[in-house]
């Protein structure tokens, strides 16, 4: 595939990885393996966003509703998550990752969290894609705590009621920083955001494809990226020939 030109690449690409426990009950394999079979695709998401000078790549990794689903499988993503914060270290230090965490730490296991620091202390130089992986993250609660601050701050006399605006609460969310999603892929074939990024979202290009996660490919990631580099973005307004 001819590879995109670099002015018309999306700079903040978000990722709902969808279908992994689908990819392995067709395949008559327990949901974890779906999982497991996962983490192959975020290395290669990685690879292929530092390859192409991605400024930053956002996974929703764990939704605030997951935590409804079997204990067993939430088990086995907690270990999963910890496993890959030690095992991709180097991978992360090779690429020049710069890793972040978006999300609630409160309810995380201990041993996640400290795993979690060690790769963010490591990795927080690092010049390459900003590595965001979305955590008990959830749209709605990320935009409840910004009032709550907001809120806080008003009562408090640091701020007036007049002065928030929309950069008041971009500068507080967890995204703080990052540039404006572009581009959200959905795996799995499913068409709503699931309560990601509900702020961030508002002028991001969707892009979804059938293909579970675990089979999610670089042409496919390639072709997403290359499907937003021909799209008018508008932004409300019109285009050069309306």
């Amino acid at each position: 595939m001819t590879e995109t030109p670099i002015a018309n690449r999306p700079r903040h690409i978000a990722i709902i990885m969808d279908g992994n426990g689908r990819w392995a009950q067709s395949r008559g394999l327990p949901r974890i393996e779906g999982h497991r079979r996962g983490v192959s695709t975020v290395r290669m998401i990685s690879e292929t966003a530092t390859e192409l000078g991605i400024e930053a790549v956002t996974l929703y990794c764990l939704s605030s509703e997951n935590w409804k689903r079997p204990k067993q499988e939430l088990d086995f993503l907690m270990h999963l998550l910890e496993q890959y914060l030690v095992e991709e270290r180097r991978t992360i230090m090779d690429q020049g990752l710069r890793l972040k965490v978006i999300g609630r730490r409160d309810r995380l296991p201990n041993g996640v969290i400290a795993e979690m620091d060690k790769t963010l202390e490591m990795s927080k130089d690092n010049p390459g894609t900003q590595l965001v992986l979305a955590i008990d993250y959830g749209g709605r609660d990320e935009l409840t705590k910004v009032a709550r601050e907001l809120a806080r701050e008003v009562a408090e006399g640091s701020i007036t009621e007049s002065e928030i605006c929309e950069a008041s609460i971009t500068e507080r969310l967890y995204t703080a920083g990052l540039p404006e999603v572009d581009l959200m892929i959905r795996t799995g074939g499913d068409m709503r955001v699931s309560n990601f990024l509900l702020w961030q979202l508002s002028y991001a290009e969707f892009w979804v494809t059938e293909t579970c996660w675990p089979e999610f490919s670089r042409e496919n990631f390639l072709a997403a990226i290359a499907e937003f580099s021909v799209r008018q973005r508008r932004f409300g307004g019109l285009s050069v020939n309306e």
